[in-house]
């Protein structure tokens, strides 16, 4: 229920958006092709799924699992034997922590 409250809001904002930019347009130009009166809002609008649409394509790679976002290699040192990793558990500690 309050996933469609949210989204209720939000489209209503969307939607004021929209109704309060009708009238307001501007040229745009892409190199090759320039259009003329366009609103705002369709602009605006593509620009958001354009960028969306970006995002997808980048993100793609790490759905499938070939890479893991925001993960760093771990540094890899020297391999301890078990043996010696139970030695060293077992010395009493010279500052009388154990």
């Amino acid at each position: 229920m309050r996933r469609l409250i949210v989204f209720i809001l939000i489209f209503a904002i969307f939607l004021a958006f929209i109704i309060l930019n009708l009238e307001s347009k501007s040229d745009i130009s892409f190199g090759f092709a320039q259009f003329y009166d366009v609103p705002i809002f369709i602009s605006i609008f593509l620009a958001l799924v354009l960028g969306m649409l970006i995002a997808l394509l980048m993100l793609l790679p790490i759905f499938k699992g070939r890479d893991k976002p925001f993960s760093l290699p771990l540094k890899k040192g020297p391999k301890v034997p078990p043996k010696l990793v139970d030695e060293i558990k077992k010395e009493p500690s010279s500052y009388g922590i154990d």
